[in-house]
């Protein structure tokens, strides 16, 4: 999904001040494609500072050391896709999010294996695809029959590997279909109505306005820590930027798109989705630092992996779904 380059070598751009340059820890690649952390030691370590600029580059990475234009590039074109297929024909944005949640779940999956974590990935697979489709027809009652589903034949699926690891391996997948899973139907949900697309444009487009408020207010203004143990360069400011632009963004959208809608009504979606989108990028910055990795993957130029971009979309969306339910009844 859009949004603006991460901020830092380890984490979501959300409430972030810049790098100081200060060097960086030696990196290898996990098995997974995913971005390690690890030192050439074999110690985990925390990369500082702001990583060696690429020649490819050309001289125009940012502050936070990620190359602003191209990161620039690839949202613009990943927001032309989502509004295409969303005002077109909506199925056809459905098969776009299933590829991108699909893809976002072998990510994270690939890098549970790094750490010896073997998530049953066929049932996992299957309901990621099946999840959002039966969610779009069916409804809510199908979201909780296919989530349920789909981790009770992961469970017995893995139980034919033997007992080893099985609490381990049966409990990252749980995760998964929670994290991924779960969150592709609640999406659906957000599209089923009429004014379904609307709807749809409002969640992603205050996510990734958290994203971008944050972003900035935390490059230019970020001083005060807001979790030092998790995300270093996360800043105050920088949610406070946030929170500015999603309730701008939010009150907008909700009086314009919505029939009956209020700009308070929407300005209140703003401020949950603050809070969510930031809470969805420190989870995963634990997940990353938990495994030793920097990015989750490398397919997005300038942004990382789907699940760098991802984070915060999956934390947001049943907040700003069930909140709209509440304030503008479909």
């Amino acid at each position: 999904m859009p949004g603006p380059p991460p901020g830092e070598a380890l984490d979501s751009p959300s409430g972030e001040a810049p790098d100081t340059p200060a060097g960086t820890a030696a990196e290898d690649t996990a098995p997974s494609g995913a971005t390690s952390a690890t030192s050439a030691t074999g110690a985990r370590a925390e990369p500082e500072g702001e990583p060696p600029q690429d020649p490819s580059d050309g001289g125009r990475q940012s502050r936070t050391g990620r190359n602003l234009p191209m990161a620039i590039g690839v949202g613009v074109a990943l927001g032309a896709l989502v509004l295409l297929s969303l005002y077109t024909v909506k199925p056809i944005f459905l098969a776009v999010m299933v590829v991108f949640l699909f893809l976002g779940m072998r990510e994270l999956t690939d890098a549970f294996k790094s750490r010896g974590i073997r998530v049953p990935f066929i049932p996992l697979a299957t309901g990621m695809v099946a999840t959002p489709v039966v969610s779009y027809v069916w409804g809510p009652t199908a979201v909780v029959a296919a989530v349920s589903l789909t981790v009770l034949s992961m469970m017995l699926i893995r139980m034919t590997e033997g007992a080893d690891g099985y609490v381990r391996d049966v409990s990252a997948g749980a995760f998964v279909a929670g994290y991924l899973v779960l969150m592709g139907g609640i999406v659906a949900l957000l599209m089923r109505p009429g004014d379904g697309d609307d709807r749809t444009v409002i969640f992603i487009a205050t996510t990734v306005a958290s994203d971008i408020g944050g972003y900035f207010a935390g490059t230019f203004l970020g001083k005060h820590k807001l979790a030092p143990t998790i995300s270093p360069k996360k800043t105050w400011e920088g949610v406070t930027g946030s929170a500015i632009t999603c309730m701008i963004v939010g009150g907008a959208l909700v009086w314009w798109l919505l029939d009956g809608g209020h700009a308070w009504q929407g300005a209140l979606v703003g401020l949950a989705a603050v809070v969510t989108a930031t809470g969805g990028d420190l989870i995963e910055s634990m997940i990353k630092r938990d495994l030793g990795i920097k990015d989750m993957g490398t397919l997005l130029p300038g942004h990382g992996g789907v699940m760098d971009r991802l984070d915060s979309l999956v934390a947001t969306a049943p907040v700003v779904w069930l909140l709209l339910e509440l304030f503008v009844p479909s």
